[in-house]
């Protein structure tokens, strides 16, 4: 309005913006709120750009906020994430992906209010499920359930990679279904629920299936050049590379 933007400059003071809010009770989250206080306090200025408001209300993460989070500039009047109180074992599952995925409270808290259930993290689920099925199967098959890779014809295995059969190119990634024994197979799987699920919850199954299939692929073209005679078989290049992805979180 004239009043609070004379110049029409989509800009208005943050102090002025907060007293709008309070004097007309606009239907507006308490955390987004918060947010936007806390981007118009990042910026040189401290105002607030209506544009921001608009992607804000409509869950859209503005280039604008992402410069804000990325130049530290955060300031949260509100209580963090622990102290909410009340939250069901799904919310506060979340909550702990939240925190223990993202480094900063800002993005934990965006993250724990936009969180959506849909699409859910089927990629880690389904690849140990289907490791667990593929196991079982050969364990029965060969009524042997360690070192699996000692029975013949568990090598006849059109998953199994070894250098030799470099011409059948599926091989390079079907490999990690195949495990040697159930101790390989349980730190595999462990792994791959505890540190895969969350990574995928926060980055998607694109970014986190092409990660995992990267550290698998990376694998077998290691084998590849360092020994010709070797069998490979695991997930345990995939959970290697999931592990290298959690680091940067632990560092940062």
């Amino acid at each position: 309005s004239p009043q609070l933007d004379p110049e029409n400059t989509g800009f208005i003071g943050v102090e002025t913006f907060a007293s709008l809010v309070h004097s007309h009770e606009l239907p507006l989250d308490p955390a987004k709120l918060d947010m936007l206080v806390a981007l118009a306090q990042g910026n040189d200025e401290g105002q607030v750009c209506y544009q921001e408001l608009v992607d804000l209300i409509s869950s859209k993460r503005s280039s604008s906020f992402k410069r804000a989070i990325a130049n530290g500039q955060r300031a949260l009047p509100r209580d963090g994430l622990l102290d909410e109180t009340g939250l069901g074992f799904y919310k506060r599952f979340v909550r702990y992906v939240a925190y223990e995925i993202l480094p900063c409270e800002m993005d934990r808290r965006w993250y724990f209010y936009q969180h959506r259930t849909c699409p859910p993290p089927v990629f880690m689920a389904a690849v140990t499920l289907t490791q667990i099925i593929v196991f079982l199967c050969y364990g029965a098959r060969l009524n042997k359930w360690v070192l699996q890779t000692y029975h013949p014809e568990y090598m006849k295995s059109p998953l199994v990679y070894h250098p030799g059969h470099r011409a059948r190119a599926w091989r390079f990634l079907t490999y990690m279904f195949m495990h040697v024994g159930l101790e390989q197979l349980g730190f595999n799987a462990l792994l791959q629920l505890m540190i895969g699920v969350p990574l995928e919850m926060v980055h998607g199954i694109l970014r986190i299936s092409f990660l995992y299939l990267a550290g698998v692929l990376a694998g077998s073209l290691t084998v590849s050049i360092t020994d010709m005679r070797a069998p490979l078989v695991g997930g345990s290049g995939g959970v290697y590379a999931l592990c290298s992805a959690h680091l940067a979180n632990v560092v940062m």
